[in-house]
């Protein structure tokens, strides 16, 4: 490891220390040219599959952009920050347990479908929204439907009241009764 103040080569292993989950060791370093201290942060480097995009495109699996979606899909819901990291962590754990070395975008977004199911329907409903192409307010309705049949009992609160008028194409919205 190469110091970062003076360029030496050589730094030496001060203290090193795992990360709560495992997956990061920080190490503090001590340069033996110049005497600088400063620290490191090694994780493992595992080849994730290339993801195949819609249009052929080929492009190497980026968890910023994992991470980003469920921030969008998320946004302004009750859901912690240690949660949306450990649904992209399942996510990429997903793709590490694929024997595969290409997969197709849709296969992650299943993935990513199948975690947010589980954390919060309404981040759910939105990803599946632009990740499903709705067209029309009856894509939501199937999908809603499809979700309430799915996950009767559920402790998240309900997607839509049992008092909400269905949507009128004619009246322009939905009404209360």
């Amino acid at each position: 490891m190469h110091c970062p103040f003076c360029q030496h080569q050589d730094t030496k292993v001060i203290d090193s220390r795992a990360s709560e989950d495992g997956a990061t060791i920080r190490r503090r370093r001590e340069c033996e040219a110049c005497g600088e201290r400063f620290s490191t942060l090694e994780t493992i480097e595992l080849k994730l599959p290339v993801i195949i995009k819609g249009d052929g495109r080929r492009e190497p699996f980026d968890a910023k952009k994992l991470r980003i979606s469920l921030d969008r899909a998320l946004h302004k819901r009750p859901v912690s920050e240690e949660q949306i990291e450990a649904a992209v962590r399942a996510v990429v754990h997903q793709l590490r347990m694929t024997t595969e070395r290409e997969l197709p975008s849709r296969r992650v977004g299943e993935f990513v479908i199948a975690e947010l199911r589980k954390l919060d329907h309404v981040g759910f409903v939105r990803f599946a929204s632009v990740y499903r192409s709705f067209e029309d307010i009856t894509d939501f309705r199937e999908e809603l439907d499809r979700l309430e049949r799915d996950l009767p009992g559920e402790a998240q609160l309900p997607l839509l009241s049992g008092d909400v008028v269905p949507f009128d194409k004619g009246a322009g919205k939905g009404r209360k009764r």
